[in-house]
């Protein structure tokens, strides 16, 4: 009896060892070879577990809270929407957002807001892969050399670490979805 289980735990160890060699991990990715579509559903995939639509996509508000407006998907702040003011005494206690769709946030940086996404030209429709990846890894705004940091609560410290194939994924994601014509506001300082 001890010889059969011994032999069924051999088979089954043998099995996954040849099964894990058969699997390429490359990358960020489980597969064999890159392909562009491949990229593509990967780079949709860190997108959404990296939740870029809680800030990205302006919320409409339901009975179950803020959703998503899927028409609006990535965009950013809304251009026709106005600006809010900053507001220290508020700051002091912590970071706000200052509209139910989340799209904009305010502290002590003053007010930063969600940027579009999308490729239209009001986007990063003119942005090439090595500005995307410039954003990404150092938080620069527009991707060049030399512009401010991108502000709060863009969370680019912690993506600075996604591998060159993740972020190129989410490239190529990113300049496959609709785009929407929609300027997003300047920061607005501290006062």
């Amino acid at each position: 009896m001890k010889s059969i289980f011994a032999l069924a735990l051999i088979t089954i160890l043998f099995t996954n060892c040849k099964n894990e060699q058969k699997t390429q991990v490359k990358e960020g990715y489980v597969s064999g070879e890159v392909t562009e579509d491949t990229s593509k559903k990967h780079g949709k995939y860190l997108v959404t577990v990296m939740d870029c639509n809680t800030c990205h996509t302006p919320n409409i508000m339901t009975e179950q809270g803020p959703k998503p407006d899927m028409s609006r998907m990535l965009s950013g702040y809304p251009s026709d929407r106005p600006k809010p003011t900053f507001d220290s005494e508020i700051v002091m206690k912590g970071v706000l957002f200052p509209h139910p769709d989340l799209t904009a946030a305010m502290g002590p940086w003053g007010i930063s807001f969600a940027g579009n996404l999308t490729p239209d030209n009001t986007g990063i429709g003119t942005w090439s892969l090595e500005q995307f990846t410039l954003a990404m890894q150092k938080g620069k705004y527009k991707g060049l050399e030399g512009s401010r940091t991108l502000l709060p609560p863009m969370p680019w410290q912690s993506y600075a670490t996604l591998s060159e194939a993740d972020i190129e994924a989410i490239y190529n994601y990113l300049k496959s979805i609709e785009p929407i014509e929609n300027i997003v506001p300047g920061p607005i300082p501290p006062k």
